[in-house]
């Protein structure tokens, strides 16, 4: 009998997993974008580095705010430098992103003026500094904008362009490979040739999750259950892939070949092999020559949340990122029982309603761990640990956001 530890063991098991140095790689920075910034960037320059002009107007002394006109003594469009200084009751026509010209501390918006000639008569006052952009309103020289670790977006790449920085270094992403196993599955396109013959979409289910949060990936499709087959998948997968991930296998039956060949054949280090969870008890995790071996089970609905579980995490690991696992309270709307002594994780939706989050069980199948279809629409997954008891309607709860995993 196997001895199955608890997921928060499971989880500080996955989290103190030791990794070999990320790998880095330099790219042009608008084809790093959902890439991890392997170092921090420091601004090299004050932004902006001279007091500029936030709008369209009159650069003006503050003093001369009351002064019943005031003399137009230039032009300072942006792009240029006005040689000419403000002096007293004069003023200079200067554009949005022009720098101020010197001699100036606040600007009169052009509606707020009215033009006779050469001269402007102001309307309606301003407070001092008014529309003046400060030396390094944007960011200050030295200070760390965009900290390691950040997946890069366009805000990052509009920062990064600014600094002048045409290429960044970036953490390559951790290769996955991918099988699902089981003589009884069918790859798309397969013709079925029996009625106990079922269509996999397990490795693609993985692919889409993966890739998205990511990972490349090395799809290996279907493999039959026999032990040469499965031992020439790790044998091959392993020498290509940081982390190797199966569905399929690693239950207790006669034809569950996975685990004998992980343990057996390949001598990996097993991590362990069985969570009290539902679903998804019988994960195997390994490692082996410094690479990551997954074992999920078979049924989608249950590879598919153990995936997100443990094989994600292991991702952000691996991408020296920020990221976590989207976890959040809502309140639960109808009493919900708590059916084991297990960490349960059982598909809900999920709603936000007046800056709360809501879960219900509206056309939720309940059955066995192949309903994958729970996770359409506005899924979550409502988390009740081991302890935990029923949940009344009302209850805040643990949910994990499935459609925030990108």
């Amino acid at each position: 009998m196997r001895n199955f530890i608890n997921y928060k063991e499971s989880i500080e098991i996955i989290n103190n997993i030791q990794l070999n140095n990320a790998t880095t790689q330099k790219l042009f920075i608008t084809n790093a974008i959902g890439k991890v910034i392997a170092n921090d960037v420091i601004a090299s320059h004050n932004s902006p580095e001279f007091p500029t002009s936030a709008m369209d107007g009159y650069a003006i002394k503050f003093e001369d705010l009351k002064s019943e006109f005031l003399e137009i003594i230039a032009k300072n469009p942006a792009g240029s430098v006005v040689e000419v200084e403000v002096t007293s009751e004069k003023c200079i026509k200067t554009f949005t992103g022009s720098l101020m010209p010197k001699g100036s501390d606040t600007l009169i918006p052009i509606e707020n003026v009215e033009v006779f000639d050469n001269k402007i008569k102001i309307k309606k006052e301003v407070p001092f500094g008014f529309a003046v952009r400060d030396i390094g309103e944007n960011y200050k020289k030295d200070e760390v904008l965009i900290k390691k670790g950040t997946i890069i977006g366009f805000a990052e790449i509009g920062v990064l362009a600014s600094l002048n920085i045409s290429q960044i270094n970036v953490i390559v992403n951790p290769t996955i490979a991918i099988a699902s196993t089981g003589s009884e599955v069918l790859d798309l396109g397969e013709i079925q040739t029996n009625e106990a013959q079922i269509r996999s979409s397990n490795h693609l289910t993985l692919e889409a999750l993966f890739k998205s949060n990511g990972a490349n990936i090395l799809q290996m499709g279907v493999v039959k259950d026999d032990i040469d087959s499965i031992t020439s998948l790790f044998e091959t997968a392993l020498q290509k892939a940081d982390i190797v991930v199966t569905t399929g296998g690693v239950s207790v039956g006669d034809y569950d070949f996975v685990q004998d060949v992980v343990k057996d054949r390949l001598k990996a280090k097993i991590l362990f092999h069985g969570v009290s969870i539902k679903p998804g008890m019988h994960i195997l995790i390994a490692t082996k020559d410094e690479k990551i071996i997954v074992a999920l089970p078979g049924f989608a609905y249950s590879s598919t949340v153990c995936a997100i579980l443990y094989v994600l995490p292991l991702i952000y690991k691996f991408r020296n990122s920020n990221e976590s696992l989207p976890i959040i309270k809502a309140k639960i709307t109808q009493n919900f029982p708590k059916k084991t002594d297990k960490t349960v994780f059982t598909a809900c939706n999920v709603s936000y309603i007046n800056g709360e989050y809501f879960v219900d069980f509206k056309g939720k199948k309940e059955g066995t761990s192949a309903i994958l279809t729970n996770m359409l629409e506005s899924p979550a997954l409502l988390i009740q640990d081991e302890n935990s008891g029923d949940l009344k309607a009302g209850d805040l709860v643990d949910i994990l956001l499935i459609n925030h995993l990108k």
